[in-house]
């Protein structure tokens, strides 16, 4: 069985992606394998897991994976139809009845706000924005939020509150990647475009894992590959996001491409290196050190977006 065969024997949301990024087959052919995400495997199941009050894991955001925020990152990055009638519905009920004080531990000044608008954390606020992009929501007015918290050296911090005063890769790729699914769904506003790219600059002029004044790394723990990554960095996912951004890679992607390479194991597939702790809805992968299809599927990609754009 050859990777791709190996990677199609698999759940509808890898398959599809495949077919897109990999094999390249026709349009019609591919939509009819993502519909299936609705229908059949892991997207299946997750939206059978909706309460009528629209949440999922009776809040809207948890330290485990089975929360409502969670579950609609899950459900985006499979690649839920947004236009099927299954995802207009559980987005229906999200935007109908969650807002960020149920089920919520605290009181906080934004308990009251709609799902969809927000709230404070720039990380979490930049993955909102990803999903209400993805699924038809206007989020217009928390993109401006982020825009006006984006940091002069380019990127965005979640401990801004704390006293950070420069960026951090985790809050910056969770903000890149809210903008770029709001110009997909909105043609593209310069000045979010922009805001874009001085991140993505941010992320480039430190190799994608190094500091940048001493150059040594930051985390090795972003050298190891994980899905889903949830709201953590590693360097496949700052390489996969440029990708999917159009980037034209150059001496500033190289040595982390070589870091891709050098996770692969001899039989062409990539392991799941990383399982972040917390429960989840549906278990993807076998485990730490397994054959990883997302990982493999992912880094594949990032690999042929470098040969032939590059």
């Amino acid at each position: 069985m050859t990777v791709i065969d190996w990677l199609l024997d698999s759940d509808p949301s890898i398959r599809w992606q495949v077919m897109r990024d990999l094999t390249h087959e026709q349009p019609d052919v591919i939509a009819a394998e993502r519909s299936r995400v609705a229908t059949a495997g892991w997207g299946a199941r997750l939206l059978t897991l909706q309460a009528p009050d629209g949440q999922w894991g009776g809040r809207p955001w948890s330290h485990d994976w089975t929360d409502t925020f969670h579950v609609l990152e899950v459900l985006r990055r499979l690649g839920l139809d947004p236009e099927s009638e299954q995802a207009r519905r559980a987005v229906g009920l999200v935007r109908e009845h969650v807002t960020w004080r149920d089920g919520a531990p605290v009181e906080t000044p934004w308990a009251d706000n709609r799902f969809f608008e927000g709230e404070v954390e720039p990380c979490i606020n930049g993955n909102v924005v990803a999903t209400g992009s993805y699924f038809g929501v206007d989020m217009g007015p928390l993109v401006d939020r982020l825009l006006g918290e984006q940091l002069p050296d380019g990127g965005w911090n979640c401990e801004v509150e704390n006293g950070a005063t420069v960026s951090s890769f985790g809050t910056t790729i969770n903000v890149l990647e809210g903008l770029l699914e709001h110009e997909r769904a909105t043609g593209g506003p310069a000045e979010v475009t922009e805001a874009r790219r001085r991140g993505e600059a941010y992320l480039l002029e430190r190799r994608l894992f190094r500091r940048k004044s001493t150059g040594e790394v930051i985390d090795p723990g972003w050298l190891q590959f994980s899905f889903p990554h949830w709201y953590h960095y590693d360097v496949l996912r700052g390489l996969d996001h440029l990708r999917a951004a159009g980037a034209t890679p150059d001496e500033h992607v190289a040595e982390a491409i070589r870091v891709v390479e050098g996770n692969r194991d001899p039989d062409g597939r990539w392991p799941l290196q990383h399982v972040h702790a917390g429960e989840a809805h549906v278990q993807m992968e076998d485990g730490d050190g397994r054959p990883s299809r997302w990982n493999t599927l992912r880094a594949m990609r990032v690999l042929d977006w470098f040969a032939e754009r590059g």
